[in-house]
């Protein structure tokens, strides 16, 4: 047998190792099934990295030998942030049962309804919603390998002008809680989107109260 095929075989069985462990880290958002909607997703995307990895490589067995080990350690890199991410946002959904957090694979998006956060035309946060981001700050800081971005959108009411306005102001009011809670400011970003970004019809009072919000993005830095 080649030392291409040996390795190649050993790389698999290290995968199929990987996939034994239990992919539902995270504690699933009402409404959603059981198990973890990226698993296969995450799977394939080992795979065809480490597939790439091997036809990326030169002829000689050293080449090849280094590009299945390189993208063998980028997939356990990968798994790790993965299991990090499945941790944090369980923690995170047991915070406030209004927030959501939706798992993209590899970041996080915690969405914060602006008409639970805020009164109409307000950018001043509520004075009893402060102690549930203070609770999002701690868990940003016991995960603290990540760069944040604080993004506020509106719906389509008013001028584009005024939401754009409104919607970077309270973008700003969350960030500054996320900071005075012990936040590094150098991890945060905070920007409005105004009307641009819906994530549901304008045309009815629900979707204009779902794109009313303000969302906390966590990206992993490593």
């Amino acid at each position: 047998m080649s030392i291409k095929v040996s390795i190649s075989l050993s790389v698999l069985a290290v995968l199929g190792l990987t996939a034994c462990t239990d992919p539902n880290m995270g504690v699933p958002s009402a409404g959603s099934v059981a198990t973890n909607p990226n698993a296969n997703r995450n799977a394939g995307a080992v795979i065809g990295g480490l597939l790439g990895a091997a036809a990326g490589a030169n002829a000689d067995n050293d080449s090849f030998a280094k590009a299945v080990v390189g993208g063998a350690l980028g997939a356990a890199v990968g798994g790790a942030i993965g299991n990090s991410l499945d941790q944090q946002a369980a923690e995170l959904r047991g915070i406030n049962g209004s927030f959501s957090v939706t798992n993209m694979g590899d970041y996080l998006i915690v969405n914060l309804p602006q008409d639970v956060l805020f009164a109409v035309d307000s950018a001043s946060l509520r004075p009893d919603l402060a102690e549930d981001i203070g609770a999002i700050a701690g868990n940003l800081q016991r995960y603290p390998n990540s760069r944040i971005e604080v993004i506020g959108h509106t719906d389509n009411s008013g001028t584009a002008a005024y939401n754009q306005d409104l919607s970077q102001r309270r973008a700003v009011s969350v960030a500054g809680v996320l900071r005075a809670n012990g936040v590094p400011s150098p991890r945060i970003t905070a920007y409005g989107r105004g009307e641009d970004q819906p994530v549901a019809s304008n045309l009815t009072p629900q979707g204009k109260a779902m794109n009313r919000r303000v969302e906390i993005i966590i990206r992993p830095t490593r």
